[in-house]
């Protein structure tokens, strides 16, 4: 694999370059609730290194979407008739992605697309894009990513990995996506010797930063019904809110809801994020709502990350250790200390 040097001084030059090809996507700069949209010409992503509040989920499962519209204009023959929007499949490339987001895409990729099921819009979405990480240099004290099978220099999930070293960037090529993206920014000096092993040596102090665990061996040797029965719920989830903070800002949730909304003469059928923590969220149409308490939802919250998904699945927890659900949560509730209940009391 190759890595190149790319100066800082040549930077934003080269984004422009790819601007003929690829639509630009990246971190916020300061002045915005900070997350990842598409930067308009002369905007160039925020390189800085620092976590965003929103994660980049967005890209490919956005807030709000619309995925169909309907006429109700009186004469036009296809009034009432509902019909699939155009999906966008513009080649985007998304800069200063942090590794464990971009591995958080792919668990959130599992569920949009199965062999029973296949979401257009999510996959479309995911294929379109060139994904450039940003290496985590000085990981925060609420970051555990390499407990969730990710981490600082993950490159499991990139087509090009960034590492900022001064004045300039080093960029291990990992993909052919990747080089097609280098060759159009024009970045194309190779680093030369030791770049391989100063990389590794970064890539080694990163870890070694990262002062904070879990552990969830034992979950997965208890029964569904022996942890959704557990004593400790009431008091495990006494503080929460149900505000459903966590939910908007993780990394790998994916519940969503679908609304019909009607301006003018035009319908719009869209989905939209939606929590598990809300007490709409399982409403029936009867009223009934198996999940009536703020207890049970919260706990709907933690068995489906530290459990349901991994027996579903097989990859691990739906969880990258990136650490906003701890930072946001206006009560406190730390998602490690909740892990290692389960795990103690499994």
């Amino acid at each position: 694999m190759t890595i190149l040097r790319i100066d800082k001084s040549g930077w934003n030059q080269g984004l422009d370059r790819t601007r003929r090809t690829y639509a630009l996507v990246g971190p916020t700069a300061e002045g915005e609730v900070p997350g990842f949209r598409e930067l308009k010409d002369g905007e160039y992503p925020a390189m800085d290194g620092r976590q965003t509040r929103l994660s980049p989920k967005g890209v490919v499962f956005p807030a709000s979407q619309v995925m169909m519209t309907c006429s109700f204009k009186e004469g036009d023959p296809k009034k009432d008739m509902y019909e699939s929007v155009e999906i966008d499949t513009r080649p985007r490339a998304v800069v200063a992605i942090r590794p464990n987001d971009a591995k958080a895409l792919q668990l959130v990729r599992l569920n949009f697309d199965t062999d029973e099921f296949r979401d257009p819009y999510v996959v479309a979405a995911y294929g379109a894009c060139t994904w450039i990480g940003l290496a985590v240099n000085a990981p925060s004290a609420t970051d555990f990513s390499t407990s969730c099978g990710t981490g600082p220099f993950d490159e499991s999930c990139l087509d090009v990995m960034l590492v900022d070293d001064g004045d300039h960037y080093l960029a291990r090529v990992l993909t052919d996506k990747g080089a097609a993206w280098a060759a159009c920014a024009g970045f194309e000096t190779e680093a030369g010797d030791g770049a391989e092993a100063l990389l590794a040596s970064k890539k080694e102090a990163a870890e070694k930063a990262i002062t904070s665990s879990l552990s969830f061996d034992r979950i997965q040797d208890k029964t569904v019904l022996d942890l959704h029965g557990a004593a400790h719920w009431d008091q495990t989830t006494f503080a929460c809110l149900n505000c459903g903070t966590c939910t908007y800002a993780c990394p790998t949730c994916w519940c969503f809801d679908i609304q019909d909304e009607v301006h003018g003469d035009t319908g719009y059928r869209m989905r939209n994020w939606d929590s598990c923590m809300t007490s709409l969220f399982t409403r029936h149409g009867s009223g009934h709502n198996p999940r009536e308490t703020p207890m049970q939802r919260t706990r709907q919250r933690f068995m489906h990350k530290l459990k349901y998904f991994p027996e579903k699945y097989g990859q691990g927890i739906m969880c990258v250790g990136c650490g906003r659900c701890i930072d946001q949560c206006p009560a406190g509730i730390d998602i490690r200390e909740v892990c290692a209940t389960m795990n103690a009391k499994a």
